[in-house]
């Protein structure tokens, strides 16, 4: 990993691009802090977990999620299955 200052990354962009594809992330930094992270994403789905793990909202889903499973509110893993297959095997659905 490597840190930059932006002034250098906003001078030569396609560089640090390159770099981060081929070395991973580079941390950029202003006034010698870090501001952001530059990094290449391997794939679409790279790519999805990457802005879904930034999500406020979707975050927020998941927290959501969590306490309801340990509040007992969850479906078992057969009845997850079953209501997945009754929903999406009506025809239109």
């Amino acid at each position: 990993m490597r840190i930059a200052p932006l002034a250098d990354v906003k001078a030569r962009l396609s560089a640090y691009l390159d770099e981060a594809k081929l070395k991973g992330p580079i941390v950029i930094t202003r006034n010698g802090k870090a501001v952001a992270v530059l990094l290449a994403p391997v794939d679409d789905d790279d790519l999805e977990r990457l802005l879904l793990a930034r999500s406020p909202r979707f975050q927020a889903l998941l927290s959501k999620s969590r306490q309801s499973l340990k509040a007992g509110k969850g479906l078992s893993r057969n009845d997850f299955w079953k209501t997945v297959k009754q929903r999406y095997s009506k025809p239109g659905a």
